[in-house]
């Protein structure tokens, strides 16, 4: 299992003069010991209006400047936002294949569809994202792969483009490997049909809900026999909080638990997630419903009907209600589902076996959370370092 970095940028009230370029010169601070301690990648994720919540609107730009003071570690984007009023594919297209001369190769391309809030700001109407995503996925390989691409207007939105060299190409042959950030049964079939890795998180999934998730994206991946791209990138990622101190009281006085509270209600909150939610639970029903079965997200979603909910969605529940509900519970309950690793080395180490144990590759360690002090950032990002050799 691969160990990589997950960052947001995030940058919680009160804010002091100058906290953007503080946070900023963090995360350059933080990608150049991630490089040095073996990470394998630093993914950065782009999102838009979401104040305290994360400051990586524009993360090229970042994983640009993080690609001169670094000289190993890959860089991931996870993910750009696929409908075309936030990223046409040409401009996704060229901005990766230049970031992977500027980095020497170094690229991980993902793409997603965002949620209600961005679709919103942008003007984007929700009923055309899939369709939006699905002509991003097709298009960005083969405008690095063809010496000069065409396109037919598909009902995307996307008009005709006829034979336009795309440029630059990629450094890396045939292209940077493709992945989906998911976060639904259906989208991890989907990921996999597409034959393109999954970027997941377990922050409110139990383990054992996440392997049922890596087992339908197995299937589907193992039956994909014409990948978006040139190749198949077989590859499970999740994302989750890490925090790592020199003992476990030790990690609770750097403030994990208030870490993993505010990340919650502020996820909740900038993802608008009750009305996430209820448009997730009308593609379940559809999907559950369908007279074809609804493929493996169908079947899996079935399986789970009549089961008791978990603690970890009650907590959901109840934040969702508006409750004000203690760090501490919040720390517990995710805790208690094995979604969050903190702790000592020997903690972390056991936490980080567990996802190794499911089969996933590549585990996105979000260190710099909510109010964590940046020199036990750094710290945390220095101690899992250390662990790194027993799982690659």
């Amino acid at each position: 299992m691969e160990i990589d970095v997950f960052n947001e940028v995030q940058d919680p009230r009160p804010w002091a003069a100058g906290h953007e370029q503080a946070r900023f010169q963090q995360a350059l601070a933080q990608a150049r010991l991630a490089d040095e301690a073996g990470y394998g990648c630093w993914w950065q994720v782009e999102h838009h209006g979401a104040e305290e919540f994360s400051l990586s609107s524009a993360p090229e730009l970042l994983l640009a400047a993080i690609s001169q003071i670094t000289g190993r570690i890959r860089l991931g984007h996870s993910a750009v936002l696929a409908p075309h009023r936030f990223n046409h594919p040409i401009r996704v297209a060229e901005r990766a294949a230049t970031l992977d001369h500027l980095s020497g190769g170094r690229v991980e391309l993902g793409l997603t569809r965002s949620t209600v809030p961005e679709w919103r700001l942008f003007g984007i109407d929700q009923a055309e994202v899939r369709a939006q995503t699905a002509a991003a996925f097709a298009m960005i390989p083969r405008m690095w792969t063809e010496e000069r691409f065409s396109h037919v207007a598909d009902g995307s939105g996307i008009p005709d483009i006829r034979d336009v060299r795309i440029q630059p190409k990629p450094l890396q042959n045939p292209h940077p490997p493709l992945w989906q950030a998911a976060s639904s049964p259906a989208s991890f079939e989907e990921a996999g049909r597409r034959g393109v890795g999954v970027l997941g998180t377990t922050m409110w999934e139990s383990l054992e809900r996440a392997e049922r998730l890596i087992a339908v994206y197995r299937e589907a991946v193992a039956a994909c026999a014409d990948p978006v791209g040139a190749f198949v990138n077989n590859q499970v990622g999740f994302f989750t909080f890490v925090h790592c101190a020199e003992t476990d009281e030790q990690a609770r006085r750097n403030g994990a638990a208030a870490a993993a509270a505010w990340y919650s209600t502020r996820a909740l909150s900038f993802f608008e997630a009750a009305t996430d939610f209820r448009l997730a639970m009308e593609r379940h029903q559809a999907l559950i419903d369908a007279p074809d079965g609804g493929g493996l997200a169908g079947s899996f979603l079935r399986a789970e009907q009549g089961d008791a909910p978990t603690e970890g969605a009650l907590l959901i529940g109840r934040l969702l209600g508006g409750e004000q509900v203690a760090d501490e519970e919040v720390f517990e309950v995710l805790s208690a589902q094995n979604s969050l690793i903190v702790g000592s080395q020997e903690t972390c180490r056991e936490k980080l076996r567990a996802y190794a144990d499911l089969g996933v590759d590549r585990l996105l360690c979000l260190h710099q959370m909510g109010g964590l002090d940046d020199e036990a950032v750094l710290t945390s990002i220095r101690l899992v370092g250390e662990l790194i050799p027993e799982f690659v």
